[in-house]
């Protein structure tokens, strides 16, 4: 069995050669929340290095709040910043004779367009002209997952490794002190009961059905190296592989 391992990289932690070779694809910031043409670069050549497959990593155009707030710009602004950053990522990866493998919407926008239709449209519309060859990474049962399956986006459903989830599938906020999980094992356990029973456990205690073909991993969580390794040793005990 395989399973892929993803993380958010060229985010300015500059632990990416470390992270790189416990992980299978990765998520590169590519302006909005963080980035630019030598970041991209240095994270593609990693990449690369590590035979990691390869996508791109789009947000509000936020550096200041790293991409983590809802910004009340005009829906233009905001296909007009997709755009630009996308544009600016396959130049970076022509560069490198690579093709994007996938693109990863991140932080505050990730979360808005898996709830809201509206904001999930004007995405899909953004990334059309470099859908036909590449997966979208959506989180399953949300509205970003429906709107690209009608506009006919190849996806892979991603689920987190290192956070918790409310009742109805959604991320514990960052606001919250059990938002994040950082302790290795609790990681792993996260992951292998997802894994084994296609389910959940909720912050309530709640098992809810899921479906996950990649897992993140957030390069910026604290020990975001220890836990990488430890899934690396454990996933393998139990017979699965990192990869697609």
């Amino acid at each position: 069995m395989k399973i892929d391992i993803n993380c958010d990289v060229g985010e300015g932690i500059s632990n990416e050669y470390l992270l790189m070779p416990y992980i299978s694809s990765c998520n590169i910031a590519c302006g909005g929340h963080f980035g630019n043409a030598k970041t991209i670069d240095k994270t593609i050549q990693l990449a690369i290095e590590n035979k990691v497959l390869i996508g791109a990593h789009p947000s509000f155009p936020d550096t200041a709040n790293f991409g983590r707030k809802v910004l009340g710009i005009s829906h233009e602004e905001l296909q007009k910043s997709i755009e630009n950053q996308l544009n600016l990522f396959v130049e970076r990866m022509s560069f490198f004779d690579e093709k994007m493998h996938h693109i990863k919407p991140h932080g505050a926008l990730y979360n808005l367009i898996a709830v809201d239709e509206e904001h999930a449209k004007i995405f899909v519309k953004s990334i059309e002209k470099y859908s036909k060859d590449v997966f979208l990474y959506v989180p399953y049962g949300s509205v970003i997952e429906e709107i690209a399956l009608e506009n006919n986006i190849k996806i892979k459903y991603e689920a987190f490794a290192d956070r918790n989830y409310n009742d109805n599938l959604t991320l514990v906020s960052r606001s919250k002190e059990n938002a994040v999980i950082t302790q290795t094992e609790e990681v792993f356990n996260h992951i292998i009961f997802m894994i084994n029973n296609q389910k959940v456990k909720t912050i309530s205690g709640l098992e809810k059905v899921i479906k996950v073909d990649t897992f993140c991993v957030h390069g910026d969580t604290m020990n975001s190296l220890e836990i990488v390794e430890n899934l690396s040793k454990k996933l393998k005990k139990e017979g699965i592989k990192i990869g697609f």
